[in-house]
């Protein structure tokens, strides 16, 4: 018996239904009823849900491929400060795992179904060699780059969890209560609240400057002699 749905509208039933009940709460059952179909139906295509899951976080990267112009485009344009390129990739790979609810979690940890992450990733490695880096120096500092910012996003997206309305804060965050907490013992500690929980754009911002900073006097071009 042949299913009559194929695997991209599975996942593109997936990822809509994700910014409406989260990570958690997406479960193949829902994702049938979405399509219309019974869940066995779907194991056709996917044996599980971390199968499923794997095939999102690729969906989303040959996304945030197109809208980074990664493969030959402005991104890792020849004479490019690598600099500039891997500032736009980590605010691209940002602005792209936001755009779902939990789009950190489903990105981190998982496994790409296909190779269609292998020339965006050869296009960023020929730039950042290019400039100087050696192929380790380049692997480093892209592998550093993007840790922060799938741990940022995922930190980011237990605060505010909804995508459509993300000036929502989750009441667990509240700075005020906190403060009320700790306040009295630890007045750093609870004043550092506000920097750790407050600004989010501030802080990645912030933390993308430390990274190239770091890069610049330990993996940079210079360093490589």
């Amino acid at each position: 018996m042949v299913s009559r749905i194929d695997r991209r509208q599975v996942v593109d039933a997936a990822l809509r239904l994700l910014n409406e009940v989260g990570l958690e709460g997406l479960t193949l059952r829902r994702i049938a009823k979405e399509l219309n179909v019974q869940a066995p139906a779907l194991y056709w295509h996917f044996k599980n849900k971390q199968e499923l899951i794997d095939e999102m976080a690729t969906a989303m990267f040959r996304q945030l491929a197109v809208s980074l112009a990664w493969e030959g485009g402005e991104l890792t344009a020849a004479g490019r400060p690598w600099q500039d390129t891997l500032r736009e990739a980590g605010r691209g790979l940002r602005r792209e795992l936001l755009g779902y609810r939990d789009g950190g979690k489903v990105f981190s940890g998982t496994r790409m179904t296909d190779e269609s992450y292998a020339r965006p990733l050869e296009n960023l490695l020929t730039h950042l060699t290019g400039a100087g880096f050696t192929l380790r120096q380049a692997v480093q500092a892209w592998l550093t780059l993007y840790n922060f910012t799938v741990g940022l996003v995922i930190e980011e997206q237990s605060i505010h969890p909804d995508p459509v309305a993300p000036e929502h804060r989750d009441p667990a965050y509240d700075m005020e209560l906190r403060s009320e907490k700790i306040g009295v013992g630890y007045p750093l500690a609870a004043m550092a609240g506000e920097e750790m929980f407050g600004d989010m754009d501030r802080n990645f911002e912030a933390g993308l400057r430390i990274i190239i900073a770091g890069i610049e006097v330990t993996v940079g071009p210079e360093q490589a002699s």
